[in-house]
Order: C-alpha cells, then structure tokens, then sequence
C-alpha cells in the first residue's frame, strides 16, 4: 500500500487523531529528504517498533545559516515519495515553510518562537561553527512532535550532537515519547552516508573516505589499549587526505557530552571536515 502524502498540518492532525483513537502506536522518522539508505534503516525499525510510520520531508529553513545551502539542499519529493511506499511507510509530510512557520519566513527569523538548547551544548562541534542551528533543529523537532504526537522518533546517529541535544529537550521538557537512535549506514567502502555526498565530484569522494579511515584507527588504536586522546588525535590526522579542511575532531562522554582527556566507556569521537564546499560529519562511540 503507497504512503499518503500530505502537505498540510491539519491533514496530518487529522488522521493522527484516528491512530490515536484506535490506540495504535505511532513512530516519526523526521528528514530533510534526498532518502537514501540510512534514512531507509530509519524506517524499517519504526516499521518494526510501530502501527504506524510518518516520515516527515522538510529542509527546514531556520537551521541553515545565511552562507549555507538551503537553496541548493538537494529536493527529491517524488524519489522518496517512492522509496517510503516501499518501506510501508503510512503518511509522508511534506509541508512548505509557510505552511510550518506562516508568511514571510526568513533563514534568521525574529519573528518566530524557538526552542533554545542549553548554550553550553549547542556552542561547541557543530554548534560552533553554525550559530543558530541548533536552534532550528529543536524548534522543528518540536513542531514535528506537536503535530505527529509519536510514541517513538527515530534519529540517526551521524548527526550525534543532534541526537544528544533532542533526547536532552525530550526528558528536560517531560515530552511523552521515546527517542530511539540509529546507527550510521555506511557505503562498501566506509563512507557514511549523506544526502550531502551528492555534491561531491569524483576526486572529492575519494578524499572523503579518509575519514572513516581517520575513525576507523582510532577504534583499532582504541581496542589496542590506547585512551589517551592526543596519541588518537594526532593519529587520525595523519590518515586524513591532505585535500580535507579540518573543522574539529573532537572526544565526548556521550553521557554527559562534557570533554575527555582520556577515552573510557561510551566515548562519542566526532569529526567535520570541509572537502571544496561541502561540509561532512561523521563519528563513532568507543563502546
């Protein structure tokens, strides 16, 4: 059966109402589109977990920064359209930004109510360089999660940061639902999947995945009873592809999202990097 797409918050409302009616239980997979098969693993769990799945498309404008590439964030709504009636997905949202924040949104509205992540969470990795973003994310989050009242959210674990930040909002707010992390998809040869990759020519690619390689020796260095982060810095480093700008490689507690000196159990090591013009995230959780 095709998923029906919707475009409009009271449509949505509308048959939520019915599912909750019928006590059926209800996952939200939340995308800015462009589907590709991490966003696929996304919503064969929710498929797993649920009655029934919604999975939003929405570049949301307020979590880009006025240099980034909202206007040119690759829009596939018929491609995913399909890709979720293959999953069994039951609604895809796709609203439009007016439909979502009125007249007149801007990428830096004023004008609008956000929902602000604590600053010491949000001004460091990802945060740091893109002020506001955060911002954004939790505003829409929460929007999405107003509409769709899921018992479940299902969020990839590429974007960890995020991921930290919304199930921090979901238990400081007391929001009745359950945020369940995915794991990161990755191409045969490591590179982790993003709708971001598109932009990368053929050279460019092949730089990207030093990254994963960058990662993937920390882990081994890691396995190998290296904890101390600058051995593990410095290390991964030197596999990075000269070509690769980098923006941060950093090691977190993923508890408490506070910095470490020394890797222990549940260490997030997150790394951005600039290839040309198109910024790239990955991580990984020494376990």
């Amino acid at each position: 059966m095709s998923a029906i797409l919707l475009n409009h918050i009271d449509e949505v409302k509308s048959d939520i109402k019915q599912w909750k009616n019928d006590n059926l239980k209800i996952g939200l997979v939340p995308t800015m589109g462009a589907l590709h098969s991490g966003h696929a693993s996304l919503i064969k769990k929710a498929k797993s977990m649920c009655d029934r799945v919604v999975v939003s498309v929405f570049v949301n404008p307020v979590q880009f920064g006025p240099n980034e590439d909202y206007d040119k964030y690759p829009r596939t709504i018929e491609k995913d359209k399909h890709l979720c009636d293959e999953l069994g997905a039951d609604i895809v949202f796709a609203p439009s930004a007016k439909e979502m924040y009125g007249e007149n949104v801007k990428l830096s509205n004023t004008d609008l109510t956000f929902v602000c992540p604590p600053y010491n969470y949000i001004d460091c990795m990802c945060g740091k360089s893109r002020p506001g973003h955060f911002d954004g994310v939790a505003t829409v989050v929460t929007k999405l999660f107003n509409i769709v009242q899921p018992d479940f959210a299902f969020f990839g674990q590429k974007d960890a940061q995020q991921l930290f930040i919304i199930k921090k909002m979901v238990k400081d707010l007391n929001m009745n639902l359950e945020i369940i992390p995915c794991p990161i998809v990755r191409e045969t040869d490591g590179l982790a999947l993003s709708s971001r990759n598109s932009y990368l020519s053929l050279d460019e690619r092949k730089s990207a995945l030093s990254i994963s390689k960058a990662l993937f020796e920390i882990e081994k260095l890691y396995k190998n009873g290296v904890t101390d982060t600058s051995i593990l810095f410095d290390s991964a480093i030197a596999h990075l592809d000269k070509k690769i700008e980098l923006e941060y490689l950093e090691f977190r507690n993923f508890d408490t999202f506070q910095k470490v000196d020394e890797i222990s159990k549940n260490t997030l090591t997150a790394i951005a990097v600039k290839i040309g013009k198109t910024r790239l995230i990955d991580n990984i959780i020494l376990r």
